[in-house]
């Protein structure tokens, strides 16, 4: 039975991405820790605050434009930088083009399965992930990389910690795909024909290495070799983040913020930005839904650098009410990853089709005219709905003095 390519809401993209992609692809995209506590509350949280909407007064045209690191969006959402994507051949490439399109901006992770170079080139508007991982010489030479292929932002991702076991079982993620591996995996692709033929037409395997991390004259390592370094480098002190935006030099998030005092010590390490992030409920499990950790971190810190949130984002209500406790904009990553699963680069417009029609209602029936006009008196918060982390004075140990 013939069934329309067009979805009318992100759920139903994962439903279709679930039944095309293959278990060890689709496990990978869920991910979270744990029990999962967080990655449920990154998106319960928001089913738990209420619109206020006004029945008069709204506006014929509404403006949901800004800009987000310097460069301008068609709206307050950014496309979050997601690791090596067997999910669709096109991987980042389509994401980037997608993108484009729709006037949004493309963040590519230095784990990625496409070449800067190549994403670049499909949207001029790219911000580059880096993690801490390797000497200060190997992380300068790989945001030189991205420097010259003309990204416009840096992105410095430090909410990741050591990935734990799931209590609904993790899936087998190999490190290269070869003969042994195709036949290993076997059970679990070919009852996806549809994942499988999409790679077959183009002659290429799914690839696990990371070419933006392959150091000049040698190989991209693979996903595992790239985790592994990440593993073994000593973790960054709020020098090291102060000496990384300097030799950016340009707009710089800092990605996974929770607490205040965090936010704080970013601000006096000189990034442009920062994310309230928990990694989609991929670090520590029971840390709080990012939308109730939001407001404390605005209010601090909203004056002085833009407050981005990272975690849960569904649908575009789910952008209205981050906008409306304090948010720049939001950052979305499964979100996307379901749609270009669904239907390729279409997909992935058509996520971002869903969201901006969702913020546009949300801004018409709450009576704004723009997205700046978004407040809390435009939402019903229950009592005890936000969480303050850190909130008292930093103690610094001497790492970081």
């Amino acid at each position: 039975m013939f069934r329309n390519p067009w979805f009318e809401t992100v759920t139903e993209a994962q439903r279709r991405a679930k039944k095309r992609l293959p278990y060890v692809v689709y496990g990978a995209l869920i991910a979270g820790s744990e029990r999962g506590r967080t990655i449920d509350d990154n998106t319960s949280a928001f089913a738990e605050l209420g619109f206020a909407p006004r029945v008069v007064g709204h506006h014929r045209v509404r403006d949901l434009g800004t800009t987000v690191l310097g460069m301008p969006s068609a709206m307050p959402v950014v496309i979050s930088p997601t690791g090596v994507q067997a999910v669709h051949p096109d991987g980042e490439v389509a994401v980037a083009r997608a993108a484009a399109n729709r006037g949004v901006i493309m963040g590519l992770s230095s784990f990625a399965s496409k070449p800067v170079e190549d994403v670049v080139a499909a949207n001029p508007n790219t911000a580059f992930q880096l993690y801490w991982s390797g000497s200060r010489d190997t992380m300068v030479q790989r945001m030189e990389r991205a420097r010259q292929a003309g990204c416009k932002a840096l992105i410095l991702t430090l909410d990741w910690s050591f990935s734990h076991g799931r209590d609904w079982g993790s899936p087998t993620i190999p490190d290269k795909i070869d003969l042994k591996t195709m036949v290993k995996l076997a059970p679990d692709v070919l009852p996806r024909p549809g994942w499988l033929w999409r790679f077959a037409k183009t002659g290429r395997l799914p690839d696990l290495t990371t070419p933006n991390l392959q150091p000049p004259g040698g190989q991209a390592p693979t996903f595992f070799g790239a985790y592994g370094e990440w593993m073994q480098t000593t973790p960054p002190t709020w020098e090291d983040v102060s000496w990384l935006a300097k030799e950016w030099g340009g707009p710089f998030l800092l990605k996974g913020v929770s607490r205040v005092d965090d936010a704080r010590r970013a601000v006096d390490a000189g990034v442009s930005a920062i994310s309230v992030s928990n990694h989609g409920g991929n670090n520590l499990d029971t840390t709080p839904a990012t939308i109730r950790i939001l407001p404390s971190i605005a209010d601090a810190v909203g004056d002085q650098i833009e407050v981005l949130l990272d975690g849960g984002v569904r649908r575009g209500g789910d952008v209205a009410k981050a906008l409306a406790l304090g948010a720049h904009a939001v950052l979305i990553g499964r979100a996307y990853l379901w749609g270009l699963a669904a239907n390729g680069q279409a997909g992935v417009e058509n996520v971002l089709d869903v969201l901006r029609s969702g913020l546009d209602s949300a801004v018409l029936g709450l009576g704004h005219s723009e997205v700046a006009g978004l407040s809390p008196d435009d939402l019903s918060i229950p009592d005890g709905f936000t969480r303050t982390l850190g909130a008292a004075e930093p103690r610094h140990s001497p790492a970081d003095r």
